[in-house]
């Protein structure tokens, strides 16, 4: 059975600007949809050899995100001399075996081991967050968090890669996202670059993953109740899931949105620099396993043409275009399970708001997505010359990590 996989954070590492060495980059790009089982290169990959590699904990090893975390790594040959497990006391001890890192033990947390490594990775909840990721940033250690703990920080970065990398410069502690925010910020960012997003309406069709590998468990277990004539028990959602919807993830909050679809529009405002933004989420749990689906409304100060936006994907990093309906060709979660791209398709002007409207579905493995952005991340990390690399090849501005637009060739030029 494959690895049981739930909700994941956007993972994201901040520029360390001691860490410049010798390096060497070769950037990949290829058009195809492109799976981490069959070891191919996409848009968002750099390979890189460095001289000196550094030692990297992973907090939450192992839960489906810490697992996937260091799968992540081995696929994308990071260079680690050291990796560090840190789970529960009861896991201790338990030997994981890796093709790159070889055998390492699984250890309970220590504050003094997890304050000596250059890097750490919390995918853990918020409370431990809270109690241990300021405390190791202070002792000099980068931490990317993935819980929600710090994400509205103002002196916390909130980054996803190809958005506002550079945001992270000269920072100990990062943050990344809900990874609904995350999947649809990769097809928004382009289109707000270019025509100015107004307004969002955002539908999320959010798979059992994202209540974690209890959700999941819950889901399988409650289809075969069913098939076997026996009622579904449910405990992890707040209604029986199989054969079902249910449009509420997270507490309800005074304004009656949920906390899950507040965090889209409270996160998708700082990522973008665009607090006023106006942004309506409502978030539904499905009867899926794996990979969140989003169906998008847009509306635009400039005018806004679907063709238009089709090639500007094309061109975006972390984008695969799925997009021909009369060929019955969209994003669906059983094709972008598994991948490090999101899917969007289903492109088309939206007939309420005429020409400043746009309407898009957008469907991305959630895990997958964002622990292959913390490989990105720490390569970065440690080469702050691979951020600039990266960012000439896609065409943005060196220095502010926005794409290139007539405002910034100057500015790119005298770099």
């Amino acid at each position: 059975m494959a690895r049981i996989v739930f909700v994941a954070a956007i993972t994201v590492l901040l520029l360390l600007q001691c860490y410049v060495m010798a390096f060497h980059v070769r950037l990949h790009k290829l058009s195809k949809p492109l799976h981490r089982a069959a070891h191919s290169h996409n848009r968002r990959e750099a390979v890189l050899m460095a001289s000196r590699a550094v030692s990297v904990g992973i907090v939450g090893a192992t839960g489906a995100v810490g697992e996937e975390i260091l799968a992540v790594m081995q696929d994308r040959n990071f260079p680690a001399s050291t990796v560090r497990l840190f789970a529960s006391e009861k896991s201790a001890g338990r030997i994981v075996s890796t093709a790159k890192y070889g055998e390492l033990t699984l250890e309970a947390f220590s504050f003094e081991v997890a304050s000596s490594l250059d890097v750490v990775l919390l995918a853990v909840g918020g409370d431990f967050s809270l109690e241990w990721g300021e405390r190791l940033s202070a002792a000099g250690v980068l931490v990317i968090d993935n819980s929600s703990a710090f994400r509205m920080r103002d002196d916390v970065p909130l980054v996803v890669p190809e958005i506002n990398i550079l945001a992270a410069k000269g920072k100990k502690l990062v943050a990344n996202p809900n990874c609904t925010t995350a999947i649809a910020l990769m097809a928004l960012w382009p289109i707000h670059q270019k025509y100015k997003i107004k307004k969002a309406i955002i539908s999320t069709y959010q798979a059992a993953s994202g209540a974690g590998a209890p959700g999941m468990q819950e889901l399988m277990d409650g289809m075969t109740s069913i098939v076997n004539g026996q009622p579904a028990v449910n405990s992890v959602f707040a209604h029986p899931l199989p054969y079902n919807l249910i449009p509420h993830i997270d507490v309800f909050q005074q304004n009656m949105y949920t906390k899950e679809e507040m965090k889209v529009t409270w996160e998708s405002r700082k990522i973008m620099s665009s607090p006023d933004m106006k942004i309506s989420v409502t978030a539904v749990r499905i009867p899926t396993l794996r990979a969140h689906s989003e169906a998008i409304t847009l509306e635009c100060e400039e005018k806004v043409s679907a063709q238009d936006v089709r090639e500007l994907l094309r061109l975006s990093p972390g984008v695969d275009v799925v997009d021909d309906p009369l060929n019955k060709k969209y994003p669906m979660p059983i094709n972008a399970t598994g991948k490090y791209n999101i899917e969007v398709g289903r492109i088309r002007e939206n007939d309420v708001f005429g020409e400043y409207g746009l309407d898009l579905f957008v469907c991305g493995d959630q895990v997958n997505n964002c622990c292959h952005t913390v490989c990105t991340m720490l390569l970065c990390s440690i080469l702050p010359r691979t951020i600039t690399y990266l960012l000439a090849a896609e065409g943005r501005c060196t220095e502010c990590s926005h794409h290139r637009r007539a405002t910034h060739v100057k500015k790119v030029g005298s770099s």
